[in-house]
């Protein structure tokens, strides 16, 4: 851990499996799915998983959005910074979302169901697309008991980063750790992880607003934010500056809200000021883009490890786009592979 045993950041949200392989329009078509959505699975989506298990191409790999952004953050800070939490099943598949955390150097504190299946995101990939389609399972079990009888990694974390996945499964466990950042006068952090969380978990999304020092989402998360809030535009500067001047309840930390729009600018608007300010992102070669899964995530990554070094803003988002890029010139949301070119450099 970091010094005097504490940790930079402390992460919380769903760890699940992914279940990738490549498809086609006909699969999608088969289970009602868009090349570009993450979705939770219902019945007629059951089948899925085994289906791409019986694929040549399939990959199993660690996965879980905030899951993904805690082994990247992990990996720009020094070893033991950073923990994660969620609920899994007791069974092999847990052991390999175990054996890839400890692989990357993130701390874990699962809790384990003792009924539930480890829980599994099937991905189905298309060109440069991915489908996610979602089975909860042990994820959808945690409880706020496990937080409360774990208050001690919480008291010695400075930030608190929890994917917004986890307002479908236990938001008195979000309240809290808002809570305890607002009182401590530590960073909470939010990410909108998907369309249909503001547009189906409105009002447990409206309940953390008030703890948000940080907010980070994609485009069409950030435009589906702004029709369930009846905001009437779907300018991505307009709805950035909409999110950061959200009433706030630690009035000591001014609100930023990230949004990223894939190749276009990151845009990002902090409270109280009147621009809103674009960056770039780091360009990539097209035939370099093995796999989009997780390049958000590794963005949040990237960021949020900079936020913890205490770094400027324009040295975040080129800390976030930096691992981005990288996400995206290797196969699911791996991070291994570049923990010796990290070494040897200064980002």
């Amino acid at each position: 851990m970091t010094s005097a045993g504490s940790y930079e950041l402390l992460c919380l949200e769903n760890p699940l499996l992914d279940i990738q392989a490549q498809g086609d329009q006909a699969l999608l078509d088969k289970y009602g799915l868009k090349p570009n959505d993450a979705i939770l699975a219902e019945d007629k989506h059951k089948g899925l998983y085994e289906e791409l298990l019986q694929k040549q191409d399939v990959q199993m790999l660690a996965g879980g959005a905030a899951q993904n952004t805690a082994r990247g953050a992990q990996y720009m800070l020094p070893p033991e910074s950073v923990v994660f939490m969620g609920c899994v099943g007791k069974d092999k598949f847990s052991k390999i979302l175990q054996d890839a955390c400890d692989q990357a150097g993130l701390q874990t504190k699962y809790r384990y169901d003792e009924e539930q299946p480890t829980g599994r995101c099937g991905v189905i990939i298309t060109g440069h697309n991915r489908s996610m389609c979602t089975d909860l399972a042990a994820a959808n079990c945690y409880k706020i008991e496990h937080l409360k009888e774990n208050w001690d990694l919480v008291e010695k974390s400075k930030a608190y980063y929890v994917g917004g996945y986890h307002l479908t499964v236990c938001v008195p466990a979000v309240l809290a750790l808002g809570e305890e950042a607002a009182k401590e006068n530590k960073t909470f952090i939010l990410s909108l992880s998907a369309p249909f969380i503001p547009q189906f978990f409105k009002d447990a999304l409206d309940q953390t607003a008030p703890y948000w020092d940080y907010v980070i989402g994609n485009e069409t998360e950030a435009m589906s934010y702004a029709d369930s809030h009846d905001l009437n535009t779907h300018d991505i500067p307009t709805i950035a500056k909409h999110l950061a001047n959200l009433p706030k309840k630690n009035s000591k930390r001014k609100r930023t809200a990230i949004i990223t729009q894939g190749t276009e600018p990151t845009v990002i608007a902090v409270q109280g000021d009147d621009k809103v300010q674009s960056f770039p992102v780091h360009k990539i070669d097209k035939d370099e883009i093995v796999d989009t899964t997780g390049a958000g995530d590794a963005f949040a990554g990237g960021f949020f490890a900079g936020v913890a070094k205490g770094e400027k803003l324009e040295t975040c988002v080129d800390m976030g786009q930096w691992l981005a890029a990288q996400s995206l010139r290797v196969s699911g949301p791996s991070y291994v592979v570049w923990r010796s070119r990290l070494l040897a450099q200064d980002i």
